[in-house]
């Protein structure tokens, strides 16, 4: 028979091996929309620094959909007509187009007569409509059922966009809600716009943006693990920088942010880049970086490379940081700052 001592000694032991246990996270890179080239570094980098931090681990990867799609072609856009008053440099240019036109046109022609000789509508309905089936069967894996039936601590949506096929949209915002995390990462903003649960979960909706450009970041908290030691500024040597509707900054906590249009000289105001909240127990974290693949991947011979590995080493730990705190691993502020100017 265990005596109390002994007992007590094997629930410790037990206690400290749940702990060390790294979080289970669920990564969904689904586009319903654009889809940004930089998506496989992000699959990739948020598996290594799982691995390398022994924070977390991505045990589930919600991807796209290798099957088949078929598209009609299209027709190209005839230039405009040339104005009276063009000059020769006009003349020219209207030239090339015009001839340039002639040549899609042509190509346009022989695509669509072997799109009907070969009954082009009907086998991009047939893989159209596997193509969706095999998405929404992707897609169980997020069911508020199996989230919980595979102990999952928290969800990253990483550049998805689009209404994408939820089994249980309301039941997932709930599911966050109950005490899970969710991470969303640069185009997860342009996800969902017509569902309010989502968006009122988020606090921040994409509105537009602007050519990339280099971005002077500010820091509103330099004490939460989002900001990582990066300290009151931070420069991106180039990004595309997101403008948001539909954030009550009275909900959020601001992290990073601008104090000027990143695309317009000049004009002054607040504008966000990355946030956190509550969200009933839940925590959310959104950064708005994450299009460029030289933020993702911190390869020194990566093509066309424009931010430095460095920044891509303060991006990776701006990501740890942020999964830190929405597994609760890491403590910081949720606390709204809309005073912030």
């Amino acid at each position: 028979m265990k005596t109390i001592p002994t007992l007590l000694a094997l629930l410790s032991l037990a206690a400290l091996a749940d702990a060390a246990e790294p979080k289970k996270v669920l990564v969904c890179t689904v586009t319903y929309g654009y889809r940004h080239d930089s998506i496989p570094y992000a699959e990739k980098t948020l598996q290594k620094i799982g691995e390398e931090s022994k924070a977390f681990t991505v045990v589930e990867l919600v991807n796209q959909s290798t099957l088949p799609r078929m598209r009609k072609p299209s027709a190209p856009k005839k230039p405009d007509d040339l104005k009276p008053d063009a000059d020769e440099k006009g003349k020219a240019r209207h030239e090339a187009d015009t001839k340039k036109f002639a040549e899609e046109q042509a190509k346009f022609e022989a695509a669509i007569a072997k799109w009907n000789a070969e009954d082009g509508d009907k086998k991009q309905f047939e893989t159209e409509t596997a193509w969706n089936a095999d998405m929404k069967l992707r897609m169980t894996k997020m069911s508020p059922e199996n989230l919980r039936a595979q102990k999952i601590d928290g969800v990253i949506f990483a550049n998805t966009t689009g209404d994408l096929p939820l089994p249980d949209r309301e039941g997932f915002i709930k599911w966050v809600e109950e005490g899970h995390g969710f991470m969303a990462v640069h185009s997860a903003s342009d996800t969902f716009h017509g569902f309010k649960g989502y968006n009122d979960m988020l606090q921040g909706e994409f509105e537009t943006h602007g050519l990339q450009v280099p971005a002077d970041l500010i820091a509103a908290d330099k004490a939460h693990p989002a900001n990582a030691g990066i300290g009151e500024k931070w420069d991106l040597k180039q990004e595309e920088m997101y403008l948001f509707k539909n954030q009550d900054r009275a909900k959020v906590r601001a992290l990073w942010y601008l104090n000027h249009h990143p695309n317009k000289v000049g004009e002054k105001g607040f504008f966000p880049v990355s946030w956190c909240r509550k969200a009933g127990q839940g925590r959310v974290f959104y950064t708005g970086l994450g299009h460029r693949e030289d933020l993702w991947s911190d390869d020194p011979t990566l093509k066309d490379r424009i931010n430095p590995v460095e920044t891509s080493k303060q991006y990776h730990a701006h990501l740890l940081g942020g999964i830190k705190w929405m597994l609760g691993l890491a403590e910081g502020s949720a606390e709204p700052n809309p005073e912030l100017k």
